[in-house]
């Protein structure tokens, strides 16, 4: 009996390709489009906030320094930080393709693919890798 025969004979439902294409494809949209809403009311924010500022282009000063960690973001955002927020929306849209290679994972895990799970699982170590112990 071969590998995916013996997926059936235990009882294991198995997604079609293309219900695992659309479940994928509709993760991405709505990832994209809670990102673009958290950056656009961060955006919102801040011209509320700093729109009637003028522009000093002589001296260029980057984001605080609590801005630069994924810790110091999402703490950000929870006090209402409108750069935070900004940041944040930004960080839910990186992470939008990782929960799709690891929801990837899953599905080929569910339908018992070693050797997709192998390569999916060191896809997904480097993009996390990447994205917590990368340098820019």
């Amino acid at each position: 009996m071969s590998e995916s025969q013996a997926g059936h004979a235990t009882g294991a439902p198995r997604l079609s390709d293309h219900a695992l294409e659309q479940i994928i494809g509709r993760l991405l949209q709505i990832g994209v489009l809670i990102s673009a809403l958290v950056v656009v009311a961060g955006g919102i924010a801040l011209l509320i906030r700093y729109g009637g500022a003028s522009a000093d282009f002589r001296s260029f000063r980057s984001e605080p320094s609590e801005l630069s960690t994924l810790g110091g973001i999402v703490r950000g955002a929870y006090r209402l930080d409108s750069h935070a927020i900004v940041q944040f929306g930004l960080v839910l849209l990186i992470a939008t393709p990782i929960m799709r290679v690891a929801l990837t994972l899953v599905a080929f895990w569910w339908q018992r693919d070693r050797l997709y799970v192998g390569i999916t699982t060191f896809v997904l170590a480097l993009l996390v890798y990447g994205l917590f112990w990368g340098h820019a």
